[in-house]
C-alpha cells in the first residue's frame, strides 16, 4: 500500500521503485535531477575550478552518481523519470521540476527534450542571491528554471497566484549535499498547492521532506546514495527534535 510509504525515504532507483507504485499515489512531485555536469564544457567542472560553486563540492561529484552521461542517454532517462512522475500524480496534481538551461557547445539546451510532450504549464525562475564565480568568460549564473508540470485539474492554494513567476532565494551553505535547495524554496511550492502526499523521486538531503514537514503534508522520498539518505535522515531527526521550526536553521 502506498500509506506504507509515508514519511519515508526508499534507497534505491527512482526508476525502478516509482514503477512499482500505483498510478495517482501523490498530488505533487517536487524534484532537482542530477544535472549531467561532468558532460559540460565552459563551467569549469572538468579542469577542478568549480565554477560558482562554493568550494568546488561539485567538482568532486555526487554520491553514487557519477553525473556524466552520453546527453542523448541522459535526456531519455529523464524523460522516463518524467512519464514515471506524472502516472503517480492525482487528477489535480502537478510536478514541479527544477533544471538549468545552459549553452553546451555554442547551442542551448532549454530542456525541451527532456519535457518533450509532457503538458508544460508555466516555467518559474529562481534567482540564488550570491555566488562566486571562478570563470572569467561568463557572467556569474545566479538562476535556475522551475518546470511546471500540471495535470487538467491542478490548481493553486489561495493567494499563491499573487506570487510572481520569478523567486528569489539565498542559497544554503552549510549542507553537505554538493547541490542542496534552499528550504524556502520549496516551502513556497508546497504551501502553494493542496497537495497532501509529497514525492521527490531525487531527495539527495532531505530538503523536500522537511519542507513538507513544516506545512504539515506527508512525503515520501527516493535517493540512490546511501549516504545521502543517512543525511537526510539525520535533518529528519534534528526537525522532530525542534521545538519550532527556524529557517535560520537551514540557512535560510
Amino acid at each position: 500500500m502506498i500509506s506504507d510509504f509515508d514519511n519515508k525515504i526508499l534507497q534505491g532507483d527512482c526508476l525502478d521503485i516509482m514503477r512499482q507504485m500505483p498510478d495517482k499515489a501523490f498530488d505533487l512531485v517536487v524534484t532537482s535531477p542530477p544535472y549531467n555536469l561532468k558532460n559540460s564544457t565552459g563551467n569549469g567542472m572538468k579542469d577542478g575550478r568549480g565554477g560558482k560553486w562554493k568550494n568546488a563540492e561539485l567538482v568532486n561529484g555526487y554520491s553514487h552518481h557519477n553525473d556524466c552521461m552520453p546527453h542523448d542517454e541522459y535526456i531519455d532517462w529523464q524523460h522516463n523519470c518524467l512519464k514515471e512522475m506524472y502516472r503517480l500524480l492525482s487528477d489535480s496534481g502537478a510536478i514541479f521540476y527544477n533544471h538549468k538551461w545552459r549553452v553546451q557547445d555554442g547551442l542551448l539546451q532549454d530542456r525541451a527534450d527532456i519535457i518533450r510532450d509532457l503538458p508544460l504549464r508555466q516555467i518559474i525562475i529562481w534567482k540564488r542571491k550570491g555566488g562566486i564565480n571562478f570563470n572569467a568568460g561568463y557572467f556569474l549564473p545566479t538562476y535556475e528554471v522551475i518546470y511546471l508540470i500540471a495535470k487538467p485539474e491542478f490548481k493553486l492554494a489561495p493567494k499563491a497566484n499573487a506570487f510572481g513567476d520569478v523567486w528569489e532565494f539565498k542559497q544554503e551553505m552549510k549542507n553537505d549535499h554538493p547541490a542542496p535547495f534552499p528550504v524556502a524554496l520549496i516551502d513556497r511550492i508546497i504551501h502553494s498547492t493542496f497537495a497532501k502526499k509529497i514525492l521527490d523521486p531525487f531527495m539527495g538531503s532531505g530538503t523536500t521532506a522537511i519542507a513538507s514537514l513544516i506545512n504539515d503534508r506527508k512525503y515520501t522520498g527516493i535517493e540512490l546514495s546511501p549516504d545521502y539518505c543517512a543525511m537526510a535522515n539525520e535533518r529528519i531527526d534534528a526537525f522532530h527534535k525542534q521545538p519550532k521550526f527556524n529557517f535560520s536553521t537551514y540557512n535560510q
